[in-house]
């Protein structure tokens, strides 16, 4: 018959694989909010030194918050595998 503590130690690898796996896209989600937010602001400062160039600007931060976000998409899915 198995005991409490037995089903304990027997779940301990699972219970440590989805907690780092949390942990892990926890991260990578906080990484990317901040980089998106900094993206964001130096953007902002960008336009205000030159509005002339606020369409490259433009198209340049997309791309970098696109690539930031690709972070967190990469983290779910080496958890996921």
């Amino acid at each position: 018959m198995l005991t409490p503590i037995m089903l304990a130690q027997a779940a301990a690898p699972v219970v440590a694989k989805v907690v780092s796996g949390n942990l892990t896209v926890g991260l990578a989600a906080l990484g990317a909010a901040l980089g998106v937010g900094l993206i964001g602001m130096k953007a902002s400062e960008a336009v205000g030194r030159n509005p002339g160039a606020a369409t490259p600007i433009l198209v340049q931060a997309i791309l970098a918050i696109a690539f930031a976000e690709a972070i967190v998409f990469y983290a779910i899915f080496l958890v996921k595998g």
